[in-house]
């Protein structure tokens, strides 16, 4: 019934998986607090955050194939990071700032198309799948500085979480290939 073996692979997608499903119930639950006007955006970006972790699910119960998982999951991550960092960026405290997230963001875009674009993505190398997840962190982390340093209040917490769920599912879509590469082959 379950796609991995070993106790420890699953346990690590799972905890993967309800790490994200809390988050995006945290950032629900901002939304519903602050209205729709503060934080209506939120609601899309969570539609796809959601969408990512049902199919991480799927893919752990052997519901999805492999192909359709990556495929569709990129998708959803690059739809995030096309509205939430290139199209509708939020404002940061500085320009070098800004330059850096954007640069970074784009050359996600670019590295997600350009593995799940490939007819044998497969031959995908693990150092470059977990570079992919190491730019989202980059991200992450730059978006994190500059709330520390900006005076947010009482929204921090919502900032925080929301900035670091895409990173989580990141991680969690690179540990199942890595896993389905090494175990069902």
């Amino acid at each position: 019934m379950l796609r991995y073996k070993k106790k420890l692979q699953v346990a690590e997608i799972a905890i993967t998986a309800v790490s994200a499903m809390l988050s995006v119930g945290v950032m629900i639950y901002a939304v519903a607090l602050l209205g729709w006007k503060e934080a209506g955006e939120e609601i899309i970006l969570n539609m796809f955050y959601i969408a990512c972790v049902i199919m991480m699910w799927m893919y752990l119960f052997n519901h999805l194939s492999t192909q359709r998982f990556n495929y569709w999951s990129s998708i959803c991550v690059c739809i995030t990071i096309l509205l939430r960092d290139i199209l509708f960026p939020p404002p940061l405290a500085t320009y070098a700032l800004h330059l850096a997230c954007l640069t970074l963001s784009v050359w996600l875009v670019m590295m997600l198309t350009y593995f799940y674009a490939r007819k044998e993505w497969k031959s995908y190398t693990k150092n470059n799948l977990w570079f992919i997840f190491i730019v989202d962190v980059a991200i992450a982390a730059l978006y994190n500085y500059d709330i520390m340093i900006e005076d947010t209040g009482e929204l921090r917490t919502f900032f925080l979480t929301e900035i670091w769920i895409r990173p989580t599912l990141t991680y969690g879509l690179v540990a199942c290939f890595i896993r389905e590469d090494n175990d069902n082959e």
